[in-house]
C-alpha cells in the first residue's frame, strides 16, 4: 500500500477518534466519582449545534468553543442536580438528557442544516515534531482541538493516578461514606466532576461541526456518545487505554467509510454497522469478565449518596 494512503488513513483515524475520546475521557472522570451519565449522545449533539450556530452567526471560533463548553456545563449542572441533589435514578436521568439533547439540537439547528461553515479550525504543524517520519504527519499535523485532547488525556491520567485529588476522586467512587468521614465533600465533588465530564463531552460534539465536518445535520453524532460509553467500560476506566480504544474505533469507522467508496461485494449496510458491532463485542467481553468476578468499575457507580442514610 502507498505510504501516502497509510498516512492519510491514520490521520483520518485520529480525527474520527477525537470526538469519541473527548466524551469518553469526560465520562471516565464522571464515573470515577460514582456518577454515570448515559446522556452523552444528547450532550454531544448540543455541543455540536451550539458551537456551529455561534460560529455560523459570528465567525468566531473561540466564541463557538466557549459556547459549546458553557452549554455542556449547564447540562452537567442539570444532571448533577437531578442525580446528586434530588437523587434521581442516574440511568433514567441520562436517557432523559439524551432525548432532550437530541430533540432540542434538531430544533435549534433546523434553520441552518444546509449551511456549511466557511470557517473551521485549520491543521497546524508542530515545529520539529511534525518532521518525524510518519508519526509526525499523523500525530503532529492536526488541528488545535486534537492537540488540546492530547493534553486532556495526559492530564487526566496524571490527575487520577498521581495526585491527592485523584485519590479523593477514586475514593468517592469506591466508598463515598468513607470519603465523607475523611472530610471530603461528596456532593460538591460529584457536582464538579459531573460538570467536567459534560463539558468535555460537549467539546467532543463541537469538534464534529467545527473541525471534522464543518456543517450541521440532525443526529450527526450517529451513536458516537454510546460508543464513548462502551469505550469507558472497555478501558477499565483508564484514560490511556481509552485513547487506544478510541483509535481502534476511529480506524474501524474510517475503514468502513472507505470501503463504501470502492467496488466491493460486501453490503454497504454491513460495512456501516462495523463500529457498532465492535461496540457490542466490547460489551459482551466486559460482561464475560464481570461474570468471572473481574469488575473494575467503581463500587458506588450509579448509586446515589445519602449522608443521612444508613
Amino acid at each position: 500500500m502507498n505510504l501516502a494512503l497509510i498516512i492519510s488513513f491514520l490521520k483520518g483515524t485520529i480525527g474520527a477518534a477525537t470526538p469519541i475520546l473527548y466524551a469518553a475521557t469526560g465520562e471516565i472522570v464522571s464515573q470515577r466519582s460514582g456518577i454515570m451519565n448515559l446522556g452523552l449522545e444528547g450532550v454531544m449533539l448540543m455541543g455540536a449545534v451550539s458551537g456551529y450556530m455561534v460560529v455560523l452567526n459570528t465567525s468566531n471560533l473561540a466564541l463557538g468553543i466557549f459556547t459549546a463548553a458553557a452549554v455542556g456545563l449547564l447540562i452537567g449542572l442539570l444532571f448533577a442536580f437531578l442525580t446528586v441533589t434530588l437523587q434521581a435514578d442516574q440511568v433514567v436521568s441520562g436517557l432523559s438528557i439524551t432525548l432532550f439533547g437530541t430533540g432540542l439540537s434538531g430544533y435549534i439547528g433546523k434553520s441552518a442544516s444546509t449551511s456549511a461553515l466557511d470557517l473551521h479550525f485549520p491543521t497546524l504543524k508542530i515545529p520539529l515534531l511534525s518532521k518525524i517520519p510518519v508519526v509526525g504527519d499523523v500525530l503532529f499535523d492536526q488541528d488545535l482541538m486534537v492537540y488540546v485532547l492530547y493534553a486532556v488525556v495526559i492530564a487526566a491520567c496524571i490527575f487520577i493516578y498521581k495526585t491527592k485529588w485523584g485519590m479523593q476522586l477514586r475514593t468517592i467512587g469506591e466508598n463515598p461514606r468513607a470519603a465523607d468521614t475523611l472530610g471530603i465533600n461528596v456532593y460538591r465533588t460529584r457536582y464538579l466532576y459531573a460538570c467536567v465530564g459534560s463539558v468535555l463531552t460537549a467539546l467532543g460534539g463541537a469538534y464534529l461541526t467545527l473541525c471534522y465536518t464543518p456543517l450541521w445535520f440532525d443526529g450527526m453524532t450517529a451513536g458516537k456518545g454510546w460508543i464513548a460509553v462502551a469505550l469507558v467500560i472497555f478501558s477499565g476506566w483508564n484514560p490511556a487505554i481509552a485513547a487506544l480504544g478510541a483509535i481502534l474505533f476511529g480506524g474501524i469507522s474510517v475503514l468502513s467509510l472507505r470501503l463504501q467508496l470502492i467496488d466491493t461485494s460486501i453490503s454497504s449496510h454491513f460495512i456501516s454497522m462495523l463500529p457498532y458491532l465492535c461496540t457490542v463485542a466490547v460489551l459482551l467481553i466486559f460482561t464475560n469478565k464481570r461474570s468471572r468476578g473481574r469488575n473494575p468499575s467503581p463500587s458506588s457507580l450509579g448509586q446515589p449518596y445519602d449522608r443521612e442514610g444508613r
